[in-house]
């Protein structure tokens, strides 16, 4: 779902935040996209932060306390606000609807109650070559307030202010084989498993069941036996659709 274009100058990177669903298993990898906010205007300022964890205990040997521990890495934490208008066509609900697609970001996704592992969606952030704010997170928080109404009643203006938290991730790296998959999942069949299914469960698309079977040298996928382990490859792997939302 795109919010208005055109009203960005030719050329300008538009922020956007993408709606994915939640991995079907704790350590797994981001599903298929639920949706698209994208910002009819850039944000005037982003509130990055990021924190460390550190100890530091008493110790008789140290005139001035002892050396301190590090304990970890908190994840980050983004905020922004989102500025939405319809003014110039009082009889549009986009902006509705565009709040009610933030707020679903607190919501527990259909999907995931289906897949036995309830969660709200994740997403992801990004503004052109802005790549430290590009990372997969979960929305803490939304607030919409509502500054202009329609003589119908309908909102043609609002700003939601987003809280956001980055999902811990393993440190990366380096793949010695280029174009490898980035495989995060490992799947054991069970009776009723089709790839039709898998893909939809993790990918929130039916058709793309021949990543799957490819991932798998799948050369008949209505052969799938229970008991078989398969390579669950990571969106980040997976051309997109054209004209996906």
């Amino acid at each position: 779902m795109a919010f208005l274009g055109g009203l960005a100058a030719s050329g300008l990177s538009r922020a956007s935040l993408a709606i994915h669903q939640p991995p079907t298993d704790l350590g797994g990898s981001i599903g298929g996209r639920i949706g698209e906010v994208k910002f009819q205007f850039n944000p005037d300022q982003l509130q990055l932060s990021r924190s460390a964890s550190w100890v530091t205990e008493h110790a008789v040997a140290h005139d001035r306390g002892a050396p301190p521990k590090f304990t970890g890495s908190d994840p980050a934490q983004l905020q922004l606000d989102v500025f939405l208008d319809r003014s110039d066509d009082p009889s549009s609900n986009d902006v509705q609807q565009m709040v009610e697609l933030l707020l679903s970001c607190c919501e527990v996704t259909q999907q995931s109650i289906a897949a036995k592992a309830p969660s709200p969606p994740w997403v992801k952030f990004s503004w052109g070559s802005f790549s430290t704010v590009q990372m997969v997170m979960y929305v803490t928080s939304v607030s919409a307030t509502y500054t202009l109404f329609s003589p119908s009643g309908i909102p043609i203006r609002a700003t939601c202010s987003l809280s956001l938290t980055e999902v811990a991730s393993e440190t990366k790296k380096q793949n010695p084989t280029s174009g490898t998959l980035d495989a995060r999942r490992v799947h054991r069949t069970v009776s009723g498993d089709s790839l039709a299914s898998l893909a939809w469960r993790e990918y929130g698309d039916a058709t793309r069941w021949r990543v799957i079977a490819e991932a798998n040298d799948i050369d008949d996928p209505l052969r799938l036996r229970p008991g078989t382990e398969l390579l669950l490859p990571s969106t980040t792997d997976i051309e997109p659709r054209e004209g996906a939302a």
